[in-house]
């Protein structure tokens, strides 16, 4: 068997697997290789190799690999736990959210979960690693996996696949202890050396390394982000709506409008909670808000400027970008493109002088940025501010005071908002947040710039890159966090997306990404846009909003 491997022609036995030469390898590269890429497609390591002329290794430093860790880092986790507190004293093990570098698990004990106990699951998987167990992979039929969840009590998985189409399901097992995961492994336990476990408000965080593969960095508490998403958690399983699961029995009995209605009223009722506190402090004339890309920060400010005029208040929108200095001044990034995150890519000093002389009670006249020339242009906007005025700003760096340096702080309402999925696939396999803001970015950029699928998954490490440096670092410095995230929005943008990741050549980078979020929609019923409010925040990003986003 011949294979091309960085250039070179190399011969191999019949029988070798990708693990032997991914050993033969792995000196040439820093990090761990966790999966190859055979001619544009992922493979695990254990698979037996094929003849190729497109081989390419998948390192822990890779989006791919980066998942594959964590994934394989989960499931030995869960072995652990049971292992040491036993499977008659877990009523239920809930790996529920993303928070930080790591996941928060929410377990049902009947005891109560302490540091010690914690140290000890942290033993025995260090004790997994040294044991170099291999993580076995096995194809059942569809049926048959069914059976065996609703055996173990894995009541979610069982309803999770009533609605798959496939025939088979691939079921993994460490030592045993067998479960169902969306996405690939790695070959053994003696890869996962790097983690952490923390006591964290009623459950605990499993810790990642970030950046670097090798480096676990200290979980740093986020309070404001756990309420909220520990809020809408409870929400879901409140009305059932935890899982996948859970949603497609809502649909498939003819109650996806009905769901609609019941999120939209409470994300309507969020809205005026937070109009009132800002309406309740008569200090308050600059409303700031941020959040990363595809949030949802255009539709929600403007419903947001609906509520506060019901409270008789005059909100006027302020667009940071509009402050853009002219694209030749603009910063670059390492590639050498225009770096429109960057804070110096604004023309704080402009924005600040005007904004003070607002609220002095100057008439000024404000900024537009021409994107097409990549100019700012004055054009008469003139405002001045009344007694019930109040500006509403939006931008990526308006939480951080560096772009407000010479503002009152006692004058600012931060407000961070984020699409922040609750919903999850199953008891073990979250929705990641970043998926859903990816598909509703692709959604738009289809619609309304012509992009490709391809180009959106494309400019996303680069647009993540952006949101790390310059939003995620102040969140919890806003006074008020606002998840824009809908329990039923998937399955919208299911039958917007789906032919759009289709379009993306197998030839091409992007493609092993496009097959991931595919085989991702598939465990969704895909729902009909029609009934969807014309003010919702979806619409942002489908289309046909009554608002002007």
């Amino acid at each position: 068997m011949e294979l091309l491997i960085n250039g070179v022609k190399k011969e191999y036995p019949a029988e070798t697997t990708w693990l032997t030469i991914a050993k033969e390898h792995q000196p040439e590269y820093k990090d761990d290789i966790l999966l190859v890429q055979v001619n544009g497609k992922l493979q695990e390591l254990h698979k037996k190799a094929v003849e190729c002329q497109d081989l390419k290794f998948i390192t822990a430093r890779d989006k791919a690999g980066r998942l594959t860790y964590r994934r394989s880092v989960k499931f030995m986790m869960l072995k652990a736990f049971y292992e040491v507190a036993g499977s008659k004293g877990i009523r239920k093990l809930t790996v529920d959210f993303s928070i930080g570098n790591g996941f928060f698990v929410e377990p049902e004990l009947d005891f109560e979960l302490t540091e010690d106990i914690l140290n000890q699951v942290k033993k025995k998987m260090n004790e997994f690693t040294a044991m170099r167990i291999p993580i076995m992979k096995r194809t059942v039929h569809t049926d048959e996996a069914v059976e065996r969840f609703h055996k173990h009590g894995m009541y979610d998985k069982e309803r999770l696949f009533r609605y798959r189409r496939v025939s088979s399901v691939n079921l993994y097992s460490i030592g045993g202890f067998e479960d169902y995961f969306y996405g690939y492994m790695v070959p053994n336990t003696e890869y996962l050396k790097y983690f952490d476990l923390v006591l964290y408000k009623n459950g605990f965080v499993l810790v990642f390394p970030d950046r670097d593969p090798k480096v676990v960095e200290p979980f740093k508490p986020k309070d404001k982000l756990f309420q909220v998403l520990k809020e809408a958690s409870d929400w879901g399983r409140h009305l059932d709506l935890a899982d996948v699961g859970g949603l497609n029995d809502r649909i498939s009995q003819g109650e996806a409008s009905r769901v609609m209605l019941i999120e939209e009223a409470l994300m309507e009722k969020k809205i005026g909670e937070i109009a009132s506190m800002i309406a309740a402090k008569e200090s308050k004339k600059l409303v700031m808000i941020a959040g990363p890309s595809s949030s949802g920060k255009t539709t929600f400010s403007h419903r947001l400027s609906i509520q506060l005029m019901a409270l008789g208040l005059k909100p006027h929108p302020i667009a940071v970008d509009n402050y853009f200095v002219n694209r030749i001044n603009s910063p670059r990034d390492e590639d050498g493109n225009y770096d429109y995150e960057a804070l110096n890519c604004i023309d704080v000093k402009q924005f600040n002088e005007d904004i003070t002389n607002l609220l002095a009670g100057h008439r000024v006249e404000l900024p537009r940025y021409n994107f097409i020339s990549g100019e700012r242009e004055y054009k008469g906007d003139y405002l001045t501010l009344g007694e019930n005025d109040i500006l509403v700003i939006e931008g990526i760096h308006c939480l951080n005071d560096a772009l407000s340096y010479s503002l009152p702080k006692e004058n600012k309402f931060k407000i961070y908002i984020s699409a922040l999925t609750s919903l999850n696939v199953d008891e073990h396999n979250r929705v990641p947040t970043t998926d859903g803001r990816l598909l509703r970015r692709m959604v738009r950029d289809a619609r309304t710039r012509g992009a490709s699928a391809q180009d959106t998954i494309r400019r996303w490490d680069s647009v993540r890159k952006g949101e790390e440096n310059n939003i995620f670092p102040y969140q919890e410095d806003a006074d008020v966090m606002f998840n824009s995230a809908l329990v039923y929005e998937l399955a919208v943008l299911k039958l917007y997306a789906e032919p759009l990741l289709f379009g993306i050549p197998k030839d091409c980078p992007e493609y092993v990404e496009a097959k991931r979020l595919l085989k991702f929609l598939d465990y969704f019923l895909g729902v009909s846009s029609e009934d969807v409010p014309k003010n919702s925040i979806i619409r942002e990003f489908i289309g046909g909003s009554c608002l002007k986003v």
